[in-house]
């Protein structure tokens, strides 16, 4: 028997969520970026029971958030780089909201943070994706041998970090940022 569960979560709820964020942040100010990454990959690496699938879900956007720091062609700009950091500070510390180790829900905390950040970063997230879409498709074609990898790679990338600035301030105007 499987049992739904749905809440909603208000402004004073989010606020809750940008004050432990900001929190979580400003401890992690000491950790450098490989620490960060650390600790955000342990997360997913580290649990070894089985997740409600809401929850397995989000994991899996951290993972994104992770390989968008990780991944040298996609050359992600500073201020993104620095917003998807920021976000990933918050996995640094063990004892959170909820602890990790309680079962079912240590990790729902996390899950609901991912959740709030990935939609902060929605146009970051899915420019990367369409570029590894993107990269993926191009890599197995033949085609004009002039034209190198770094190039037809950096043409699409240029397009996709024009795209995703221009949607995330439209999309930010007027709102308050969870950074």
């Amino acid at each position: 028997m499987a049992f739904e569960v749905t809440f909603e979560l208000k402004e004073s709820d989010l606020d809750h969520f940008r004050d432990v964020m900001r929190k979580a942040q400003s401890g992690a100010k000491g950790l450098s970026e490989e620490s960060i990454l650390a600790n955000a990959k342990s997360l997913s690496q580290d649990i070894k029971v089985e997740l409600p699938e809401f929850v397995s879900e989000r994991i899996k956007k951290l993972q994104t958030l992770v390989a968008m720091i990780e991944d040298d062609e996609w050359k992600i700009p500073d201020d993104e780089r620095t917003d998807v950091l920021s976000a990933l500070a918050y996995f640094s510390d063990p004892e959170d909201l909820v602890p990790d180790h309680i079962p079912v829900l240590g990790f729902l905390d996390d899950a609901i943070m991912i959740e709030l950040v990935a939609e902060e970063l929605k146009d970051d997230i899915e420019a990367f994706d369409d570029f590894c879409a993107y990269r993926e498709r191009e890599e197995g074609r033949s085609g004009d041998a002039t034209i190198t990898r770094d190039e037809w790679l950096g043409a699409k990338r240029r397009e996709l970090h024009s795209r995703m600035r221009n949607r995330r301030n439209t999309r930010r105007s007027g709102r308050r940022s969870m950074f």
